[in-house]
């Protein structure tokens, strides 16, 4: 089955952009000069560039490049946290013709020169001593590499191979002092489909594969986003997500096209405090972001007892009531609307009060949304939008509306994007934001994008009669129990995340066994909650996430799974780690998913002991 088109009017918007990333900077930078670009943290205060302003340090940065030599499509790195400058330093790429690699700053540096030399950047920029570090130790590795660019202090090494973001700036300056045009020219060089962007795979298995995205894949990302009405100029956008993730980056694109201003930091830890501070109207984020916040609401909610839980829990099924009852289009009675005011007053204005109180949505993307999750801050007034796209699609291929959307699926696809369901289940794109290929892998790139240009993304899914598309799981991911029956793994481990507050990371197992059994790690920020509310106030993490009390909690929201989930779906055995998955150990990509063969050879032992 395949989507319906899209209308004549949608298509219409999309094709009426421009031919590139930095024409469509330009664009806003003409049309909105005086008005806030973007704004960021510097110490306790947040300061604010306009558009012109951001256009000036940019088109410096460029001539920069442009002085070093950095030719067209030639890649330029940038190895960083989300910031201000990362943007700077991506726009000046775009305004100079190269094309931007994308790396996570954490990264190994094995790892950071496996990839900077994959992808043949000439140039990186490199957030502070610490990402410098990375590239002094390889540096053997990337004789490409003729200047690296610090945003920080400039890193000792005796050498100029590191100069300060200051410098390169300088350096742009006098270039166009002698060439006022020289970034004009640059910039009118650049055809729709020359490479924009390398963003490397977080190769769940096996080496990241380069992911070679075009100027005209982001512009239509931007146009296409911007045609739903999702979003309006008078916006401001909170950005904290990792930008060497195509979420990030398409967020950004798409603030090209509808000129909203972007309050920037990348601290996790500063998300809350920052909502409350900056006041945003939409954030995009994973779904760990909205179940942590979920589950952090609720469990302090219930650690005062009494009343307080009480309250909390009637409001919640009220909100609940009144929720449903608005998504079928049925009408709220006078008693519960008034029972919803009060509900509204006493818990859920201290919710929204939480992300800023002007929230109009957030957006969900990069995996799975609990379904539950979504209804309980619908319930609370707040809606977040599922959404869907890999990075080999530019990130949005698939998004609900503000006045269409369904909780439980990723929405409709955009406008000039197709959906396509295999025979065997697998979910097929086609549209302009479907990228050109990896990056020196043909054989590769055949095999995902076929002869026929359909992009195969591995998950399996579904399309309803209104045009719903809906994803059940990865299909390399599903697996069949000795008695013949397929699990979804991750519909199991979403459902459970939705339920349990504690948890962080959640592996169902049991291909080939007789029942299911799962891997538990903790989030440490509720597990220290639970432990001051249980007598465990400071003891030490591993202790009590294997105590006896923490395991009986666990069971109790296994129970609650396993009544909601067919027979053999069902989790029978579980073990707790005494640590979290990280980046660090291997067990996670970047972006925070799980490499699931990873964690199952790790902890093989632990879990066939389950079967004995």
């Amino acid at each position: 089955m395949t989507t319906t088109a899209p209308s004549t009017d949608d298509v219409l918007l999309v094709d009426e952009r421009a031919d590139t990333v930095a024409q469509m900077f330009l664009d806003q930078v003409a049309t909105r000069p005086e008005q806030e670009a973007y704004r960021f943290p510097r110490g306790d205060q947040w300061e604010s560039r306009t558009w012109q302003q951001t256009a000036d340090e940019v088109s410096r940065l460029a001539a920069g490049l442009v002085s070093l030599d950095v030719g067209a499509e030639q890649r330029v790195a940038i190895i960083s946290t989300t910031r201000y400058e990362w943007i700077l330093a991506d726009l000046a790429v775009m305004c100079a013709g190269a094309a931007t690699t994308t790396v996570y700053p954490t990264t190994i540096a094995e790892e950071v020169a496996f990839i900077v030399a994959d992808s043949n950047s000439v140039v990186v920029f490199a957030e502070d001593d610490a990402q410098v570090a990375k590239l002094r130790e390889r540096r053997a590795d990337l004789p490409g590499v003729t200047q690296v660019v610090t945003f920080g202090a400039v890193a000792g090494g005796g050498d100029d191979w590191v100069i300060s973001l200051a410098e390169l700036a300088e350096r742009g300056q006098a270039r166009l002092d002698e060439d006022p045009d020289a970034v004009d020219r640059r910039v009118a060089a650049i055809e729709s489909d020359s490479l924009a962007t390398l963003i490397y795979t977080s190769g769940t298995t096996g080496r990241p594969k380069g992911v070679r995205l075009r100027h005209s894949s982001w512009t239509y990302e931007g146009a296409a986003v911007a045609a739903t009405g999702i979003l309006r100029a008078d916006d401001l956008q909170y950005l904290w997500l990792p930008m060497a993730h195509s979420f990030g980056k398409v967020l950004l694109t798409t603030q090209l096209a509808v000129g909203y201003p972007t309050a920037v930091d990348g601290r996790v830890h500063k998300i809350i405090e920052n909502l409350a501070v900056v006041q945003p109207t939409f954030m995009g984020a994973a779904p760990r972001i909205f179940e942590k916040a979920y589950g952090r609401i609720t469990t302090m909610a219930h650690s005062e007892g009494g009343a307080k839980a009480k309250i909390f829990d009637w409001a919640s099924d009220v909100g609940r009531l009144v929720s449903s009852a608005t998504l079928e289009g049925r009408p709220v009675s006078r008693v519960l609307a008034a029972q919803h005011r009060i509900a509204d007053k006493l818990v859920f204005s201290k919710v929204r009060a939480r992300f800023g109180g002007r929230v109009r949505f957030f957006i969900s993307g990069s995996a799975a949304l609990n379904k539950d999750v979504a209804e309980w801050f619908h319930a609370a007034g707040i809606l977040i939008l599922e959404g869907y796209g890999l990075t080999e699609s530019s990130a949005g291929s698939c998004v609900n509306r503000l006045d269409n959307y369904r909780f439980g699926t990723i929405g409709m696809p955009l406008p000039g994007t197709e959906f396509r369901i295999a025979a065997d289940g697998e979910v097929l794109i086609k549209g302009p934001g479907v990228m050109a290929g990896y990056h020196e892998m043909a054989e590769a790139s055949q095999e995902a994008l076929g002869a026929d240009g359909w992009l195969h993304t591995g998950d399996i899914g579904e399309i309803d009669t209104d045009g719903f598309v809906r994803i059940t799981d990865r299909k390399k991911d599903l697996f069949k129990t000795s008695g013949g029956k397929y699990v979804a793994p991750a519909h199991v481990e979403t459902m459970f995340k939705g339920l349990c507050p504690l948890v962080s990371q959640v592996l169902v197992h049991g291909s080939d066994r007789n029942f299911c059994s799962a891997v538990l790690t903790l989030d440490p920020d509720a597990v220290s909650d639970w432990a001051d509310r249980h007598d465990m106030a400071g003891a030490p993490y591993e202790r009590v996430v294997t105590s006896d009390p923490m395991r009986s909690d666990l069971q109790g929201y296994v129970d609650q799974l396993n009544a909601k989930l067919n027979r053999w779906e069902q989790v029978k055995k579980f073990i707790v780690l005494e640590h979290d998955l990280s980046v660090e150990s291997g067990e996670v990509t970047p972006s925070m998913k799980m490499k699931r063969r990873v964690v199952e050879d790790n902890y093989r032992a632990e879990l066939n002991a389950l079967y004995r």
